[in-house]
């Protein structure tokens, strides 16, 4: 799926499939941390493998999103408890929904230049 390209402040997804995503203009492989300053590749292939750990790089910066969108692939999946709990005890909003769901709602958000985060598995 692509995307037009409104101005953004932070880096834009212009495109996801093919087991990556289009970000900013370049192509990234694999699952990915998008954050307003930066993005990094984050090693899930499944929401089911992820651990507290997982979340470690989002929780190290979470003063500079206000939100944290959590794709979690094709369709539908649950985050841990433990998970939940431990963002929720980070002070991180977070909302989870399908990555094609959570691409679109980040662009949104970031062109009404609202810091927000996301942690997108990557689908095919």
């Amino acid at each position: 799926m692509e995307f037009s390209n409104p101005a953004f402040r932070q880096p834009p997804v212009d495109a996801y499939g093919d087991g990556g995503f289009r970000v900013d203009g370049k192509r990234v492989e694999g699952s990915l941390l998008l954050l307003p300053a930066r993005m990094e590749p984050w090693p899930l292939a499944d929401l089911n493998d992820a651990t507290i750990r997982s979340f470690d790089p989002l929780i190290a910066l979470k003063t500079d999103f206000d939100v944290l969108l959590i794709g979690c692939g094709k369709a539908m999946a649950f985050l841990p408890k433990v998970i939940r709990d431990h963002l929720s005890e980070h002070g991180i909003s977070f909302d989870v929904m399908t990555t094609p769901a959570a691409c679109r709602t980040y662009n949104i958000l970031a062109s009404e230049d609202r810091p927000v985060a996301g942690a997108f598995i990557a689908v095919d």
